[in-house]
This record gives C-alpha cells, sequence and structure tokens, in this order.
C-alpha cells in the first residue's frame, strides 16, 4: 500500500509530470484552463491552472486517460520509471541507473 496521496499535487507538478510522460501544451493565451495531449491520446488532459493544488478527482480522472495508476505517477516524479515511445505507443521502463 502506497503512502503516497494525490489530494495535494500541485499544478507544477502535475505539469512536470505531464511533460515527463511526453505530453505537449496546447493552451491558448488568457484562459484559465491548461490543455495537454499526446499522439497516442484520443482525449486532452484538462485541469483548471488556478486552483492550486488541483482536487484528487481531476488527478485521477486525467491519470486515466493516460492509462497510469496513482503508483505510476509517483514512480515517474521520483524518476524509478521513465516513459519512452516504442513506435506509436508509450511505455514505462525502469531508469537507469
Amino acid at each position: 500500500m502506497s503512502s503516497h496521496h494525490l489530494r495535494n499535487i500541485s499544478v507544477s507538478q502535475f505539469e512536470s509530470f505531464l511533460e515527463l510522460v511526453h505530453c505537449m501544451d496546447i493552451t491558448h493565451k488568457g484562459g484559465h484552463h491548461q490543455k495537454w495531449t499526446r499522439s497516442d491520446l484520443t482525449r486532452p488532459i484538462i485541469f483548471q491552472k488556478k486552483i492550486d493544488p488541483i482536487p484528487e478527482f481531476i488527478v485521477k480522472n486525467n491519470l486515466r486517460v493516460l492509462g497510469y495508476s496513482k503508483e505510476n505517477f509517483f514512480e515517474v516524479l521520483e524518476s524509478i520509471k521513465e516513459v519512452v515511445k516504442n513506435k506509436s505507443e508509450y511505455i514505462l521502463i525502469d531508469c537507469k541507473k
């Protein structure tokens, strides 16, 4: 059982995670929402940048869109795992030490 919680994830932490999993920011200027995408996603990742920390259900829904678990989220942020592109899909692998 993980001791990490998704209830206090800051906007900057979530943006860092999205960059690490090869997502691209497609936000238009002047909006209150962040919109991110990746070539294999059918829906964009959307959250409000003015609400910090991001509500837990928003983080969970966006992780579901990406196909990652809560554990995957923290493994990527802590550099235990990294995301690499393999043909047209993105996979998690262990980081090289």
